[in-house]
């Protein structure tokens, strides 16, 4: 169902992909030319440890924004109404906010780490290394599959362009410029792609709620879903409502997704990677920042568009009319661009493209970055080359960059081959990598867990969540296959079971005989030495032991205190009340989501701005100057003094 020309699917794939990775490759060298910065190792793989908190922020929010983000949201908004929503926001949302308790004790306890693993190893030793090792590398395979099923699916509808040819052109460009650029490349290239998923969520926000003469208005959607409970009521919602929050689906999906994506934080080194590359000072509010800012990425879309798919499935400019959606089309994450396509035909289209081709690379690059660095330091620095140098660290980089984009492409076409939807690998995942979360947890937060505790909670995690995920597609369909293994009740069981019975025997078997780890061996861990390395030098601030303590408490209070709000607190009351919106609420409900982007947007936008103005006007000046042919001069960026050598 080709709604724009093939070839448009070929210019955003290719043209637009290889026109960032120019500019991003630009940027990179301005910074280097005019800010003195050097691709020694530690820069392509840490950015020095300096970043602030504005682009990492921007750069969490992006790594966070999966096709799944855009497009699984929709599809629960469309199954569920407005529950799915919220609770593929707040199930996705709590692990970031959690994740600021990691992120600060790796900056007081291993500031030196590069990677979650070289952690592990230096308090476990090498078989819990290697164990861990195979589960950090599954997470970042299932999470590149994932962003390639789904941009793939969605360029190849649209388009018509081939899906196995979108699978290996859309990484591209993000392996170009990740490739030249490392880390600072990525949050570069994160921020631009992030303003620009943004405004497109504000457009598709405003065309429905305020211009869209399909709908306009919010009380003209209420109305719409009216008529759709009508005519097809979701079962298992209060009165069969889209809008109500006590919905059976959608609390069941929530807890899936809260499990789940557990996994793929906690798992997943390129959030590791966001915390290494933060200043100290920023490092709890760059995780604060980026959760509450993303939240509103898929809260705000999926009430947008994928309740739009529900209010004008009837409606003779939707794609499929007079049918509804196939089911298939459904779990392919096709709710959104459908209901794009109805709204402003082919400019919604285009937006659509635009918005997860935006989405899958700026989420492929943080990939990239992370599977780069665990290939460099805990394979290569590890047990190949212990004595490797800044340049041989940086080499090995760019040959894991290069084969992991070529990797990703062949994962996705092989997953796509054999049946396995967006939809089917999101809920999956949980079950495959939950079992390492609180060992991961645990390595950097409890002095007593053992290295036992930490390999067998793994391992049984995942056997159990595997086991009792098959057992109750049997018990409940009779048999195991693709269709039963995609029930809620398996995928809720296999969730649950890998993530809690993981924690449950490695407390356990912690406890029998409980270590009394030493944080201060991981000093042993070392960064590269260069002799080219940018020299930057933090303020006593930054760096104060009681300041990084305090920091760590507002971590643990604050983001618990978010947790229990966006988990307990808001959905619960409303799903036990079996509360179905009035028209008026339902306005202020979409209202209030409106406002939390418009000012999650001027956050993720201006802030880094704001942060970096000196060295931005310095680049300016430099660029002047080089125009004028003046000679290099002393710069003073931010208080850290760097001699430039123009060439």
């Amino acid at each position: 169902m080709a709604i724009l020309p093939e070839s448009v699917g070929y210019i955003i794939v290719l043209a637009v992909g290889l026109l960032f990775a120019a500019l991003i490759t630009l940027l990179t060298n301005a910074e280097k030319r005019y800010l003195g910065e050097i691709q020694t190792a530690e820069m392509f793989t840490s950015a020095c440890r300096s970043v602030k908190t504005g682009l990492t922020a921007s750069a969490i929010v992006s790594a966070w924004t999966w096709a799944a983000t855009l497009l699984q949201s929709s599809t629960v908004a469309y199954k569920y109404g407005i529950s799915g929503p919220f609770w593929y926001a707040s199930g996705a949302t709590v692990q970031v906010l959690l994740f600021a308790i990691l992120a600060i004790q790796v900056k007081r306890r291993a500031p030196n780490a590069h990677t979650f693993l070289e952690i592990i190893r230096a308090r476990y030793g090498k078989p819990a290394h290697l164990v861990f090792l195979f589960f950090g590398l599954l997470t970042n395979m299932i999470v590149t599959a994932m962003l390639l099923l789904g941009g793939s699916a969605v360029v190849s509808t649209l388009t018509g362009m081939n899906i196995i040819a979108a699978a290996f052109l859309i990484p591209v460009g993000v392996v170009a410029y990740t490739y030249h650029g490392g880390l600072k490349a990525t949050f570069l290239s994160d921020y631009i792609h992030t303003v620009i998923i943004f405004l497109i969520i504000l457009i598709f926000g405003f065309t429905v709620y305020a211009t869209s003469p399909l709908i306009g208005s919010a009380p003209k959607m209420f109305d719409l879903l009216q008529l759709a409970k009508d005519s097809h009521p979701v079962d298992g919602n209060a009165s069969g409502s889209y809008l109500t929050m006590s919905s059976q689906g959608g609390i069941i999906f929530g807890v899936i997704n809260v499990v789940g994506n557990f996994g793929t934080v906690f798992v997943d080194q390129a959030y590791w990677q966001r915390a290494v590359a933060a200043r100290p000072s920023s490092t709890v509010k760059s995780y604060l920042i980026g959760g509450l800012c993303w939240f509103t990425i898929p809260f705000f879309l999926a009430t947008t568009l994928g309740l739009a798919g529900v209010a004008l499935e009837s409606n003779p400019s939707f794609p499929t009319f007079p049918n509804r959606i196939a089911s298939a089309d459904v779990n392919a994450g096709l709710t959104a661009p459908f209901a794009a396509v109805a709204l402003m035909g082919s400019g919604g289209a285009v937006a659509i493209l635009v918005l997860v081709f935006m989405a899958v690379t700026s989420a492929a690059s943080a990939e990239l970055t992370a599977v780069s660095s665990i290939i460099t330091f805990d394979v290569y620095r590890t047990y190949i080359n212990p004595k490797a140098d800044s340049l041989q660290i940086v080499r090995a980089s760019h040959y894991s960059i290069a084969a992991f984009g070529l990797i990703m492409a062949i994962l996705a076409v092989i997953l796509h081959a054999i049946g396995i939807s967006l939809g089917y690998l999101y809920e999956l995942m949980g079950t495959l990598v939950s079992c390492a979360v609180f060992p991961i947890a645990f390595t950097i937060t409890w002095r007593k867990q053992t290295a036992l505790g930490a390999i067998c909670g793994t391992i049984v995690g995942l056997i159990a969540g595997v086991v009792s995920w098959l057992a109750v597609a049997k018990a409940q369909f009779g048999e195991i296959t693709l269709d039963s293994t995609f029930g809620d009740y398996p995928m809720l069981t296999g969730n649950l079971v890998s993530l809690f019975a993981s924690g449950i025997v490695t407390v356990a078997i912690s406890m029998m005989k409980p270590d009394n780890f030493d944080w201060s061996k991981f000093d042993t861990l070392s960064r590269v030495e260069d002799a080219e390395d940018a020299k930057i030098e933090f303020s006593a601030d930054e760096t104060d032991p009681k300041k990084l303590e305090i920091a760590a408490r507002f971590a643990y209070i604050s983001s618990i205190v978010l947790t229990v709000v966006l988990l307990i607190v808001w959905p619960i009351p409303m799903y036990l009340s079996n509360y179905v919106f009035t028209s008026s609420f339902f306005t202020g409900w979409i209202v209030f989501g409106m406002l939390w982007t418009i000012i999650a947007s001027v956050v993720i936008i201006f802030y880094p701005i704001i942060e970096s103005r000196r060295g931005i006007m310095q680049i300016i000046y430099g660029i002047l100057d080089d125009l004028q042919g003046k000679k290099p001069k002393m710069m003073h960026v931010d208080g850290e003094k760097t001699i430039v050598s123009y060439s």
